[in-house]
Formats: structure tokens, sequence, C-alpha cells
């Protein structure tokens, strides 16, 4: 019986921003507009070499971050799927146009290299703290999904992820990284594209003249019609009626804006993801993500070294927040450690679902250095 040739992945050994830009590539993105910034620059190169190469690709370098993301929504919308990466100044001024994103359900992915804020800050070290901007900062009450990876297969993986959910639930997807997990290098296997799930967004099944681009489909979310293919769309940042017009009547704006949440928290369990280290015996867990959680996992091995019972629960969604998650660790344990590059934003969201059922310490570090295993080892000792 003959057997079946085994087909080699290719391998390679990569940063972080490389992964993302593999990652993209292989989630089907034709469609890259950016504007170079430190850590993020090393995407924007690797798409500018690639996407020319590719049947339709399209890359531009735009005059700024405004511009770059306002060109990745109107590519979203003429049916291709979109990218652009930056890092904490630009992610600034890209804020207006998420929220033009998130009302016109431009499924696009924004990709955000944290480095040292505010301002200019700190260009080239890294931290952790555009994480409630990510959530917060364009006005406005809007969903949004942000999503977090901490070490270079996850850069990969996560930007597939975001990809398939912008494109399942037609918003924009945010992936936050750290300068930290941007530039390690780490051996990364290319999956074949038979290997990997990749989603796109929900066509019209009705002929153009009964069309409505607004009108609540599938799992709350619209099929959504290339611009240029004979379906009507009017687009507008104000709020708008199931034809995309704008209103100003309450029951529209009310059908409206409660869809927009609807379409992600009734998926919330498909949204959020995490990932439990030891936390079956738990006394004693530590809450992290990003380029921390590599360092929380090192620790909590010493620990169980030491004999401590101690786990750690990684955050690869950011927002929505796991609460349930982070619910049942707080009643299994007495003590929850939540170390982060920045003064307590996610600590804060932990704090806010503890209920005062367990007793929430943070470490917190803001001087551009990474917290190293040693340090959470100390604190959890």
């Amino acid at each position: 019986m003959a057997h079946r040739r085994r087909r080699k992945r290719k391998e390679l050994f990569a940063q972080g921003n490389e992964a993302v830009a593999q990652g993209a590539l292989l989630a089907g993105c034709s469609f890259y507009a950016g504007y170079p910034i430190t850590p993020s620059t090393e995407i924007m190169e690797i798409m500018a070499q690639r996407l020319p190469r590719i049947e339709d690709g399209v890359f531009l370098q735009m005059e700024d971050e405004i511009a770059s993301m306002g060109a990745a929504i109107g590519a979203s919308l003429t049916g291709r799927k979109a990218m652009t990466a930056t890092s904490g100044p630009g992610f600034s001024l890209k804020q207006e146009l998420i929220g033009y994103a998130c009302m016109v359900e431009a499924p696009l992915v924004i990709v955000n290299v944290m480095r040292g804020g505010p301002s200019t800050g700190l260009p080239t070290s890294p931290a952790q703290g555009d994480v409630q901007m990510a959530r917060w900062g364009t006005h406005g009450d809007h969903p949004i999904i942000v999503l977090s990876a901490s070490t270079v297969p996850e850069c990969l993986e996560m930007t597939v992820v975001a990809f398939n959910m912008a494109e399942k639930y037609r918003t924009p997807v945010i992936l936050l990284i750290d300068e930290v997990t941007a530039h390690t290098r780490e051996k990364i296997t290319i999956p074949h594209e038979d290997e990997l799930e990749v989603l796109s967004r929900m066509q019209p099944a009705v002929p153009p003249e009964w069309f409505k681009p607004y009108a609540e489909a599938a799992r709350g979310v619209p099929a959504m019609a290339p611009i240029g293919q004979g379906y009507r769309c009017h687009v507008t940042g104000l709020t708008h009626d199931q034809m995309g017009y704008p209103t100003s009547r309450p029951d529209e704006v009310n059908e409206f804006m409660t869809r927009l949440f609807r379409k992600i928290d009734n998926y919330y369990h498909d949204v959020v993801l995490v990932d439990e280290y030891c936390l079956e015996d738990a006394q004693y867990a530590v809450v992290a993500y990003g380029c921390v959680a590599r360092s929380a996992r090192h620790a909590v091995d010493q620990a169980r070294e030491r004999g401590h019972k101690v786990g750690l629960l990684t955050l690869r969604t950011l927002f929505p927040f796991a609460r349930p998650a982070v619910e049942r660790l707080c009643m299994q344990c007495e003590h929850v450690l939540v170390p982060e590059m920045n003064m307590g934003q996610i600590s804060r969201e932990v704090k806010r679902v503890n209920n005062g059922r367990s007793r929430i310490r943070t470490l917190n570090r803001v001087d551009g250095q990474i917290i190293t295993p040693s340090e959470i080892l100390k604190a959890i000792l």
C-alpha cells in the first residue's frame, strides 16, 4: 500500500512583526495602507514587498496615519480584506476613523505595536499603555474586538483570528502587541492554506433591488455588497437606517445601536479567547497578556518547583473582557496578581469583576523595561 507523501511545512526564524505579515497574507489580506512608525515598521516593509507580487494585491504608503485608516476603510467597502499597522502616536491619529469603521461596519484589521508614551515617549521601548485606548479611544458607545499575542507563533495565529473575526462580525478588529513581542525572533511554521480556517464576509443573497445594506441578517450581521458590483450602498458616519440613509428617529437609532452591540455580545464565547496554565489546583493566580505573559509563565514554573500552587490566565482577547474566566479565577484563588507594563489598565477590569472575592495585587512597570520572571516570582512569594 502506497503511503501518502507528507507535505513539509515552511519554517521561518521570524520576528513577531514578520509573523503578523505572514498571518495577514494567509488570511487573504490583499490591501495594506500605512505609514512607517517604530516599532511596527517591519510589518509595512514586508507587506510592501509581498502584496505587489500577489494577484490584485495593493500596497499604499499614505501621507499620514489618518489617510492610512481612511484608505483601509475604503478598500474594505469595495470587498478587500484590508489591514493597517501603527504604534501609539499613529494609533491616536486613527481613532476618529476607527469610530467611522465601527459605524459603517467595515471589516478590517488594525495592528498597534505598543511603545512607551504618552506623546513621542519611548519610541523603541516596550509598553502596554494603549489597552484602554483600544477599547475607548474613539468617541461614543461602540463595540470593539481587541486581541493580543504574547509569542511570535501567536502573532501569526492571532492575525488570522483577527481577520476572521472582522469578516464574521463585520467590524474593525484591533490586534495589540508590544515592542518585545514584535522584535523577538522565534521559529514559526507556516501552515498550508487548506489547514487554516479562513472566513469571508457574508454576501447578499437577494437581487440588487431588494438589498438593504444594514438590514439584520444571520448572527445580526448585515450582508455586505462590494461597492461597484451593482448593489446600491449609501455610506455615512451618521447614524443610519437599514438603507444606510441618515436618521434621527429614536426607534431607528435605538435599533441600529443595539444591533451593533448585539452582533458581538451574542457570540461572546466565540470572541473571547484565553489560555489557562496550571490552574486546576491553583490557590494563587497571575493574569497577564503580551510579553508579560511569557515572563509570568516562567515565574509560575519556578513557583511550582518551590511547591506553591500557582497558575496563569493569559488573555488573548482583551475586549470584550473575559469576565467569566476571571470571575471563576477570583472565586478559586485567594490572591490574584496582575503584572502589566502600564499603571494598571487590565487590573482595573479584574478588580471590577472581582467583587471582593479575592485579593488583587498589581505589579506595574512604566520605565520602558520588561517585567522579568524574577519580579513576578518575588511578587508571588
